[in-house]
């Protein structure tokens, strides 16, 4: 199974709105254009994509152009967890795209890579694709590639 990570792109700062409703700045829906370039020529067709209900996370999902589902599950300060349970890691027979947010994604990683939540940061904008294997004697998860929209 396939579990991309993708965290929202640059967003603005609170200034008095509610976190849900804090949108992309300028640069942000560049990064977000940027990096759905790159995913769309990736990725599955049937690749299913969950996305946090924060309106920064659905402007970038929107990006793809592709049909998304809203997650609640996948909010800010959702746990690991609940991330591994919406995208139905490992079973899922479908590769499956997370749009969601920090530090969460990087817990996700971490418990998946060493075995551990561990606080690693996963950038503005920036892709981690996961990948389970089932190989005997060999690692279940192997990281197929980290990618930010900077580098593009």
């Amino acid at each position: 199974m396939d579990l991309i990570l993708w965290r929202h792109a640059e967003a603005v700062e609170r200034e008095g709105l509610p976190d849900l409703e804090r949108m992309l700045t300028s640069k942000g829906e560049r990064q977000a254009a940027r990096m759905a370039d790159w995913l769309n020529q990736r990725i599955a067709h049937s690749t299913r994509v969950l996305v946090s209900p924060a309106l920064r996370c659905q402007q970038t999902a929107k990006a793809l152009g592709r049909k998304f589902r809203t997650v609640e599950a996948i909010a800010p300060d959702a746990g690991p967890a609940a991330v591994l349970a919406a995208a139905r890691w490992p079973e899922s027979s479908e590769p499956v795209l997370v749009v969601g947010h920090q530090p969460t994604l990087g817990l996700v990683a971490s418990l998946l890579l060493a075995g551990t939540p561990q606080p690693w940061s996963v950038k503005k904008g920036a892709v981690w694709w996961l990948r389970s294997r089932d190989r005997e004697g060999g690692a279940p998860v192997v990281l197929h590639a980290v990618l930010g929209p900077d580098g593009l």
